[in-house]
């Protein structure tokens, strides 16, 4: 399995190749100028863009070979005929991840350097001028200042115009990855004023401009770093074009799984690693395919693990209170309704926060199983958790989210997963107590955000073992809450929440043994019992300000 190769040539010569080229289909029926093509992360785009390189590059040697027994050679002549025709300029920022602007344009720099490099044919071309000869030799040696960079690609596609008689194509991997991390390092105005520069003068108005590509995360930032680019064509995860380019299929993924013998791990994989919707067609990540089957079929957060989540980090601190709300819900499997504006960019969070779901569905941590376009553009949806493997996701950052504001220590969040491992009642007992003093002691005692943090954190801390379920009840401050366990050796437990105000220590004490008749009340227990749960733990959690008591039973 090609693990992290997203090298065309090699790919498909060394490694088990899952044959992407009627891309090249897709794109030749339609030929816009310029194409977007906007993917979560680890979908496979560096290696399809790779792919373009070598399908459309004029090089020395011949290079059909490497598509000869591919999809797009069955298409016929007029497709074969672009094969090798074009000069190719290259750019992947993929790998630009810098604390700092000097940073990140140092390795802007040493990318357009390498770039260059790969045409020093140009060097010594009598075509080209003295002063585009000059201008080569900077970017070449590394002296070109932060003007001179924004009309590289600009000057190298006239250039390779100039040499070849044919204008070159232009492939741009991960436009996004510098604008997402200028963002977070607060160096965002320096970094859109850079890009908005340096893609103006490669795809607007370029007559030295055979076709463009990109690829990214986000369609466009609102700031317009593609200004007055009408010939843009862009194609997100909402689109129904190139569908099933990014990704695996399920009949990929079935023919991947007979191919290596493990075709009875079909239903684990798809529990874990399925559920992306690409226009209409449903989507494996393939980073995480290629990573289970690679290694022995054993289930992980293999995407999550790839890279930073920053995106919900960012969802977490910004969070309302409806926010809370709906990430308990999408934990829980359910389906939330979101207006889905695919305009959206990264600093838009702190503008309105309901641009959450947005940036949550095109970063691939949502699907939208139904979906309406509005006469704005944008989408109404209902959206939902695509598999396993992101709501393993959600549940370890919600809990890192919580451990990092001091809600729960590291030391208690592994009390409570060790006392359940074990079945130790006493010790859980002792463990939950000491999340509901910590958890309270955090939030404003009495305030919505209490208890969907406790919510969300349980959710968190109990991972796959309890099904939690909720109902908030207005104007007693009450909040019941049910964790069924997923097996029988787990113990059921039930949850009642009151508070009241100005309260002391006895009182207070009083207030959480009230608990337990409304409890006996509801029938919670003897529902429990009925499927079969004969250990059931109760709670009675009373809190008046900062300070709170729990009594179990």
């Amino acid at each position: 399995m090609a693990v992290g190769i997203s090298y065309y040539l090699r790919a498909q010569s060394d490694y088990y190749y899952v044959d992407n080229t009627l891309l090249i289909k897709e794109f030749l029926d339609q030929r816009p100028l310029v194409s977007l093509f906007t993917r979560p992360r680890r979908f496979g785009k560096t290696l399809n863009m790779d792919m373009l390189r070598v399908f459309f590059e004029k090089t020395e040697t011949d290079t059909s070979g490497y598509f000869t027994d591919k999809a797009i050679w069955k298409c016929g002549e007029e497709y074969r005929a672009h094969q090798g025709k074009y000069p190719v300029i290259f750019l992947t920022f993929k790998d630009v991840k810098f604390d700092t602007w000097e940073a990140t344009l140092e390795k802007i720099r040493a990318i357009l350097q390498e770039e260059y490099g790969r045409h020093q044919e140009l060097a010594g071309s009598e075509k080209l001028s003295d002063y585009e000869k000059e201008y080569f030799s900077r970017i070449l040696d590394g002296t070109a200042n932060e003007v001179a960079l924004t009309s590289a690609l600009e000057r190298l596609s006239k250039m390779l115009t100039t040499h070849y008689g044919v204008a070159p194509v232009i492939i741009i991997d991960e436009y996004d990855t510098p604008i997402q991390e200028g963002y977070s390092k607060d160096f965002y105005e320096e970094i859109i004023g850079f890009m908005r520069n340096f893609f103006s003068g490669a795809f607007k108005d370029n007559r030295n401009l055979s076709y463009g590509f990109l690829t990214g995360i986000l369609r466009i930032a609102q700031e317009s770093i593609f200004s007055g680019l009408n010939n843009l064509t862009v194609n997100s995860v909402m689109d129904e074009k190139y569908d099933r380019c990014f990704g695996f299929t399920g009949e990929e993924v079935r023919r991947m799984l007979a191919y290596y013998g493990v075709s009875e791990k079909e239903g684990e994989l798809k529990d874990w690693y399925d559920g992306y919707l690409f226009g209409r067609e449903e989507i494996y990540n393939p980073w995480s395919v290629i990573n289970y089957i690679s290694r022995g079929c054993v289930p992980q957060a293999y995407w999550a693990n790839s890279g930073k989540n920053e995106i919900l980090e960012d969802v977490l601190k910004i969070a309302t209170d409806d926010i809370t709300e709906k990430l308990y819900s999408l934990l829980q499997g359910e389906r939330v309704i979101a207006r889905i504006d695919q305009n959206v960019v990264y600093r838009s969070l702190a503008e309105d926060p309901a641009n959450v779901y947005s940036l949550l569905l095109v970063a691939g941590y949502l699907k939208a199983p139904r979906k309406e376009l509005q006469a704005d553009g944008s989408y109404l949806c209902e959206v939902s958790i695509p598999n396993r493997e992101i709501a393993a996701v959600y549940k370890s950052e919600i809990l890192s989210h919580l451990l990092q504001i001091g809600a729960v220590t590291r030391t208690t969040a592994n009390r409570i997963a060790e006392s359940l491992y074990a079945n130790d009642h006493i010790k859980l007992q002792k463990a939950m107590a000491e999340y509901m003093d910590k958890t309270i002691s955090f939030y404003d005692a009495g305030a919505e955000g209490f208890y969907h943090g406790l919510v969300l954190g349980l959710v968190a801390l109990m991972d796959n073992q309890y099904k939690i379920k909720s109902n908030r009840e207005s104007g007693d401050g009450r909040y019941d809450i049910s964790l069924i366990p997923r097996e029988k050796r787990y113990p059921g437990m039930i949850m009642e929440l009151k508070w009241k105000k100005n309260l002391d220590e006895e009182k207070l004490a009083g207030l959480a043994e009230e608990v337990f008749a409304q409890i006996d009340e509801k029938g919670y227990e003897a529902d429990m019992k009925e499927d079969g749960i004969t250990h059931i733990l109760k709670f009675g959690i009373a809190f008046s300000g900062k300070r709170v008591h729990v009594k179990t039973k």
